[in-house]
């Protein structure tokens, strides 16, 4: 009796020490990080390119095994998570957005990001605005949003049973993966910190050229320009995992993209025509950050030539590019200092600020629109300035 209840506690300790499984360290952490990239995959793929921007659709057999994976690893809800995120995009940078450091503070956004999401996930009026689309079938309602917390405790049990007293750990990961990575990384250092290829409407910004640990959600900056594009990366040199993956499930069937980047074709030389302004306007930000970048370029060689510029405006490089509604007062007034200094810099930013007119004006007729494309072209071409030239007669290569 005795010899069988020792035997009985020695098992126990066994198993304890080393779960059901009996892995050594190493396999454990291998396994660690390949449910978390799951998590990570389940995020970015379903919930945020599929579901909250529907830049594709995927396999019943795909949502379901996404569902199901979100369920057990994370307990959100898949209407509450959606609706947050077209909130964020619909009211970014404002008092409204329910994660933005540029209002909350960044460290309010890293330490609290998951108290946000909750908060927001509250909002019932968030819900109602925000959350349509999202699956409503027999088994959300009574699985998935009924019981949102009985799937991570369910992992739990199973971390517990697979691997002992480690498999607390297991799941201590497990459960923080997703509020450090997304919910403080992507929503705080996402508008905070890295570089930034399109200057688009808000703070968004690239933490990383490759996004393999966040599943792409490092390329922020080009998320944000192109929000309802399935895929992440636009630069030759970019890499988006999530993107793989969705080229990998579209081979098989397991998915269909519906929207991607713009890509910019160029046609032989001619007159701008309808097909040209709507290729313009589809490739605008790809078409200012090129501008940016002449401008940058325009005024580095114009410094060397300006031996009366203030050393306060010789900084103006790294600003000169942005758009002159997320220049800071300071810059602004530099801005002003730095057109009166110079005629033909002063006509390149007047010409920036002309070309992106063409697509600000809202109210104005396709035809309009076309006049004040072939009007701007003509200018820049008669100029004098080889810059805006070159740059013309690229744009009227757009088709």
């Amino acid at each position: 009796m005795n010899t069988a209840s020792y035997s009985g506690f020695d098992l126990f300790l066994n198993w304890l020490a080393h779960g059901y499984l009996q892995w050594s360290w190493w396999e454990i952490v291998v396994y660690t990080l390949l449910v978390t990239h799951i998590t990570i995959a389940a995020v970015t793929i379903f919930l945020h390119r599929c579901q909250a921007h529907r830049a594709l659709d995927l396999h019943p057999i795909m949502s379901h095994f996404f569902r199901f994976w979100l369920w057990l690893t994370t307990g959100m809800v898949t209407k509450e998570w959606a609706a947050i995120h077209r909130k964020h995009h619909a009211k970014c940078e404002t008092i409204d957005d329910p994660h933005s450091p540029q209002i909350l503070g960044i460290n309010t956004v890293l330490s609290r990001g998951a108290e946000l999401y909750k908060k927001e996930a509250a909002n019932q009026e968030t819900l109602n605005k925000f959350g349509h689309g999202t699956p409503n079938d027999w088994i959300e309602h009574h699985l998935y949003s009924k019981f949102s917390w009985q799937g991570v405790a369910l992992m739990l049990i199973i971390d517990v049973f697979l691997f002992g007293g480690i498999g607390l750990t297991v799941w201590a990961v497990q459960m923080l993966w997703i509020p450090i990575t997304a919910a403080g990384v992507i929503n705080g250092i996402g508008h905070f910190w890295g570089y930034r290829n399109y200057d688009c409407e808000d703070a968004s910004r690239n933490i990383l050229p490759w996004g393999i640990l966040i599943g792409g959600e490092e390329l922020h900056n080009n998320h944000h320009t192109y929000a309802t594009s399935a895929k992440l990366s636009n630069k030759w040199y970019e890499f988006d995992i999530g993107w793989l993956y969705i080229q990998m499930m579209s081979a098989l069937g397991l998915a269909t993209v519906k929207k991607t980047p713009p890509k910019p074709i160029l046609s032989n030389l001619r007159p701008a025509d309808q097909g040209t302004l709507e290729a313009i306007i589809a490739n605008r930000y790809e078409i200012m950050a090129r501008y940016s970048k002449t401008l940058r370029s325009f005024f580095s060689n114009e410094v060397q030539h300006m031996q009366v510029l203030a050393a306060h405006l010789r900084d103006a490089r790294t600003w000169l590019g942005k758009d002159e509604s997320r220049l800071s007062d300071e810059e602004k007034s530099k801005l002003e200092e730095l057109i009166a200094s110079n005629a033909q810099l002063r006509k390149m930013i007047e010409m920036r600020r002309d070309l992106q007119a063409i697509w600000g004006r809202s109210n104005a007729t396709g035809d309009q629109l076309l006049a004040q494309l072939h009007s701007w072209c003509q200018r820049a071409e008669e100029s004098g300035l080889s810059s805006l030239r070159e740059f013309s007669l690229r744009l009227r290569r757009y088709a």
